[in-house]
């Protein structure tokens, strides 16, 4: 039996996929949580085999969550769900080390399929998500600046990042120039945008 546990914020979705899940003869769903800031302390305790996590969840990020999970529970693998099929949002997925990734609309037999895929050491991708990230460009920044402009697409100002990220005010603004220049952006909220729609953030 392949245990599972699943991280989905929309209440309806979630009790969708747990019920279809649950009807798999060898997969079954031993927890299931809303919010990101809940799935590192309920897959330590539950040790399952696969944790299934929506990319786009409230507090910690799915992402931020499998990078977690891998550190914490290694044993643990990890397929991601997405409505967002974008370049570099696989490609933060691949950094982040997930086990899997497949769309939200994909057929339940194949998430069911996915997570048997997993479950046994193989990386499992849907072909279309890996052509998009062979043919999405390079994100243009550094670490640092992703991590600078995520901040400010959280809604923090110039200085609130740098006592979060422990720099100078003016050192944060030249990320903040930097960034918008090489994205070739009009302003800040338009490098966010740029950022986000490449799946960059």
């Amino acid at each position: 039996m392949i245990k599972v546990v699943l991280a989905e914020d929309v209440q309806m979705v979630r009790g969708a996929l747990v019920a279809l899940l649950d009807l798999e003869p060898d997969i079954e769903v031993v927890a299931s949580v809303a919010t990101g800031d809940e799935i590192v302390p309920v897959v330590t305790r539950e040790k399952p085999d696969v944790a299934v996590l929506d990319i786009d969840l409230p507090g910690l990020d799915g992402l931020s969550a499998a990078a977690l999970i891998h550190q914490t529970v290694p044993q643990t693998r990890t397929l991601i769900l997405t409505s967002l099929g974008r370049p570099g949002t696989l490609r933060r997925a691949l950094t982040a080390r997930v086990n899997g990734f497949i769309l939200k609309d994909a057929p339940i037999d194949r998430l069911a399929d996915a997570i048997r895929g997993v479950a046994v050491g193989r990386r499992v991708i849907e072909s279309q998500l890996a052509l998009a990230a062979w043919e999405g460009d390079e994100c243009p920044l550094t670490p640092r600046e992703l991590e600078v402009l995520r901040l400010a697409a959280d809604g923090a100002d110039a200085m609130e990042i740098a006592r979060a990220l422990f720099l100078s005010v003016g050192t944060i603004r030249n990320y903040l120039t930097t960034v918008t220049m090489k994205l070739e952006a009009r302003n800040r909220v338009d490098a966010i945008r740029i950022a986000r729609t490449a799946g960059w953030l």
